[in-house]
């Protein structure tokens, strides 16, 4: 069996530009537009243990392809529909893919793999490149797949859905791993009496019959438009040598807009109801992956998170269109008292041109594997690792990131 104990250094996450290109610059085939998007990232931060190469902390960081992606959209009276591929160094996947029908009081129904409706938007309440701790936990930009009902009633939006599975793993080394956004997975590790990590039989949690609602209320005519709303997540967990469970969530969120700034506000209640019959040992860490990775995270916590940030239009400078800097702090504040919490600091800004997009972000935590891999012992969950999970290791680490994205 393969044990699972190299960290991922690439995310790959990133939200959509605000500004597309212009559809003539697109390929079209009757009903379907093609097109798609490429990004590098450079990293230097605190990665330690480079050897003779230039390790991401050190000698100049480190700059790398990060994903080519191709898109298809689908437009044909009111049949709609979305398709997303995607290619990462040593692994592949299906991101999106779905067929819909927009009727014609301005609702939508959706079919396929796409996104769960829970939290203030489509990617939490972040800006930036890291995303918050939401998305982490599979509580943001989430894909199932299923069938999603959109709709507007007076000044609410409204969300209904129901997904069967999460979405299919594509082509990778992992057991379960090889997707975009997190779920409670399989994966080929166990633990040890002492915390340490073992190979095992394939073993974890796959996501069942899932139900989600989703409500947003707009206060428009107010000195500063707001939307508030709440999220309610429910669905089942199919153990593989392990007994079944449950899971469900549970948010209240809110955007603030007044001229050009936006702060975004999310706090968030979560829970995986599993028995501790599993490999792990316990009920209080779930194996979780995505990117090609899985770790454990903790199955109880509560999630507060805040995102503040300004959108300028520049319409005086040739070579920028718009750029929006942002500051953003989130955390998993678990209910077992001999974890420790995990949190995200990101300060930076995202920079538009025509098809570019790109990130500049300065992020420090002292729970998240993206950001920095100083002190960190992946042979052991309890106290050897900065994660999501026991976060034994508690170190503050720093990572300063730049990616760069063309969309075409």
């Amino acid at each position: 069996m393969t044990l699972e104990t190299v960290c991922p250094d690439e995310a790959g996450r990133c939200p959509e530009p605000v500004k597309a290109k212009p559809e003539a610059d697109k390929i079209t085939l009757g009903p379907l537009t093609v097109g798609g998007a490429i990004r590098a990232n450079y990293v230097n931060g605190d990665y330690p243990g480079g050897g003779s190469g230039p390790s991401r902390g050190g000698n100049g960081g480190n700059f790398e392809l990060d994903v080519f992606r191709i898109n298809v959209d689908l437009n044909y009276e009111n049949i709609v529909g979305k398709l997303e591929y995607r290619w990462y160094d040593g692994y592949n996947f299906l991101h999106t893919g779905w067929v819909g029908y927009n009727f014609d009081n301005g609702s939508q129904v959706q079919v396929g793999v796409n996104r769960v409706p829970f939290g203030p938007g489509a990617y939490g309440v972040s800006q930036s490149w890291f995303f918050d701790q939401h998305y982490y936990l599979g509580l943001a930009d989430d894909m199932d797949v299923g069938i999603k009902y959109v709709t507007s009633i007076g000044d609410w939006d409204l969300d209904f859905a129901y997904y069967a599975r999460s979405e299919w793993n594509g082509n990778g080394t992992s057991e379960d791993s090889a997707r975009y956004s997190y779920d409670s997975v399989i994966w080929e590790s166990a633990l040890d009496a002492d915390g340490n990590v073992i190979g095992a039989a394939p073993n974890g949690y796959e996501e069942r019959n899932q139900f989600n609602i989703r409500a947003i209320y707009g206060l428009d005519d107010i000195a500063i438009p707001t939307e508030i709303g709440v999220s309610l997540q429910y669905g089942q967990l199919h153990g593989r040598r392990a007994d079944d469970g449950d899971h469900w969530a549970a948010s209240v969120h809110m955007k603030n807009s007044w001229n050009n700034w936006l702060l975004a506000t999310q706090l968030t209640r979560y829970k995986f109801n599993i028995d501790d019959d599993n490999l792990l040992g316990t009920d209080e860490l779930i194996p979780m992956g995505a990117f090609d990775f899985a770790w454990p995270a903790a199955t109880d916590a509560w999630v507060p998170a805040v995102s503040l940030s300004y959108l300028y239009q520049a319409n005086r400078i040739p070579w920028l269109d718009s750029v929006r800097p942002y500051v953003e702090y989130s955390s998993i504040v678990k209910e077992d008292s001999s974890f420790n919490d995990s949190e995200l600091f990101v300060l930076g800004a995202a920079w538009a041109r025509q098809g570019w997009y790109i990130y500049t972000d300065a992020a420090w935590s002292n729970g998240n594997y993206f950001v920095g891999s100083k002190g960190d012992n992946y042979s052991n969950i309890l106290d050897g690792v900065g994660d999501f999970g026991a976060n034994g290791n508690d170190r503050w680490n720093f990572r300063f990131n730049i990616n760069f994205g063309y969309y075409f």
